[in-house]
């Protein structure tokens, strides 16, 4: 049985919009539990006291090392690697010739020796990685790769159990657990610590806007250290966070999970060739267009300009260098307008066509959830990932809008597909509707909480 190349089922089908269009490509798979308590409490936890997430076997991760290997990442990346050492991460980017986004990952350093260094995300940027490190084996150059699929799609445990402690009481629960103040780490900085005698590494970042680490180590110390981190926290009542919780993490960190990937243009036609069309996901979303470019996106557009350094070459550097002196989009949250929200629903109970479902807590029916945004009844960008945070009793999403677009302006999401498409997880009956929805920072809260907010009552 031979697998189908994304080459040749574009060719099979004639546009790379309409395969990705019809294409089904599961919108996310988290292979922890769907809620240990509810999701609406496990989402409050991580703004009201402190919460567990279990990042053990959702995302890929690509086990990496060789003298090689740095020059090669160096080559396909704007990331600079000067620095770069064991005991430091960083958010890994990539981008195509004319410097539009392939996708991003977390690259650890955690040591020099065999399999030293991981990148871990959704497999969008990691299998570009993994084609050039074939390339580089392949030529002669010393690059060794291994890639750990998640835990749906892989036999046997993981290598690693990956725990993250959220919330405004993640210290106090640490303190406890360390018998002492927390680890004093920098921000996405590696730190050695030690959790019920077993030797444990800490990152230092937050995954949903609020304080926190990661703790990993060797899978067969999971339960030990899971228990630890569990018992330590009588007193504030932690919460282990589900799947379904789990998934609208982003839209309060601002970070967007599946951007599109610019992979359809000439430079990319060996890697075609080679990637598994299963592979390239699917589309989900009003947006539609015949031109596969409409749906690409530069660093700037998702606010991933910081992971840019013009200080070595790289595929795409002369286009990039363009982009970021001609920034036309940024990264905002929409605030769903509620009265729209409710309408949506109530759809659903009416006599008639109803509005395309709307899921809470996520509402995404691909791999890259792509809506039209508007203004004015022109198009001014794409609206990503989309959700309901229980905290602030918000239906929002993260989008990337035209600069000229301000915080606080008004701007309608399209929602519906038109055509409707062949994927299973989208209504073959429904109609599109326009959402209104307020343009606000990304992350969000302080602008909700005080601007919105202030608004929103004014004008009930």
């Amino acid at each position: 049985m031979t697998t189908e190349s994304l080459a040749q089922a574009i060719a099979r089908v004639g546009s790379p919009v309409e395969l990705l269009r019809n294409q089904d490509w599961p919108a996310f798979t988290f292979p922890v539990a769907p809620e240990f308590t509810n999701w609406r409490d496990e989402q409050r936890a991580w703004n009201t006291t402190v919460a567990l997430m279990d990042q053990s076997h959702h995302m890929t991760q690509l086990f990496l090392h060789g003298a090689d290997l740095i020059a090669m990442l160096s080559s396909i990346s704007p990331n600079t690697f000067a620095t770069f050492r064991p005991g430091v991460a960083k958010q890994l980017i990539s981008v195509n010739k004319d410097g539009y986004l392939i996708g991003d990952g977390i690259l650890f350093y955690n040591s020099e020796g065999p399999e030293g260094l991981v990148l871990i995300g959704h497999h969008l940027l990691i299998d570009w990685v993994r084609f050039n490190a074939e390339k580089a084996e392949a030529a002669g150059k010393d690059v060794h790769h291994r890639l750990e699929a998640n835990s749906h799609m892989r036999q046997g445990p993981p290598t690693f159990y990956r725990y993250e402690l959220q919330g405004p009481h993640a210290n106090d629960v640490m303190e406890k657990v360390f018998g002492g103040p927390a680890p004093d780490i920098k921000f996405f900085h590696i730190g050695d610590v030690e959790i019920a005698g077993r030797p444990v590494r800490a990152l230092r970042h937050g995954m949903a806007g609020q304080p926190g680490f990661e703790f990993y180590g060797p899978w067969e110390d999971n339960e030990a250290v899971l228990a630890a981190i569990m018992e330590a926290d009588a007193e504030h009542g932690i919460r282990r966070v589900g799947a379904k919780a789990y998934s609208a993490t982003p839209l309060e960190s601002g970070w967007v999970p599946t951007p599109f990937p610019a992979i359809f243009d000439d430079d990319f036609a060996e890697y075609r060739e080679w990637l598994p069309a299963a592979r390239a996901g699917s589309i989900g979303g009003s947006l539609y267009s015949t031109d596969i470019h409409d749906f690409y996106m530069t660093p700037y557009d998702l606010g991933l300009g910081k992971s840019v350094r013009f200080d070595h070459d790289f595929h795409g550097r002369e286009a990039l260098e363009k982009h970021a002196g001609n920034q036309r989009r940024r990264k905002v949250t929409l605030l769903w307008n509620s009265e729209d929200v409710a309408s949506v629903v109530r759809s659903q109970l009416e006599p008639g066509t109803p509005a395309k479902f709307l899921d809470f807590p996520k509402a995404r029916y691909g791999l890259y959830q792509m809506d039209e945004v508007l203004k004015d009844g022109e198009r001014v960008g794409i609206s990503t990932d989309a959700g309901y945070i229980a905290y602030d009793q918000l239906y929002m999403s993260l989008a990337t809008i035209d600069v000229v677009v301000p915080d606080g302006a008004e701007v309608e999401v399209v929602w519906g597909e038109d055509p409707i498409s062949k994927k299973a997880a989208v209504d073959t009956n429904h109609r599109q509707v326009r959402i209104r929805a307020t343009v606000a920072p990304a992350p969000y809260h302080e602008f909700a909480r005080t601007v919105y907010r202030a608004k929103e009552y004014a004008t009930a």
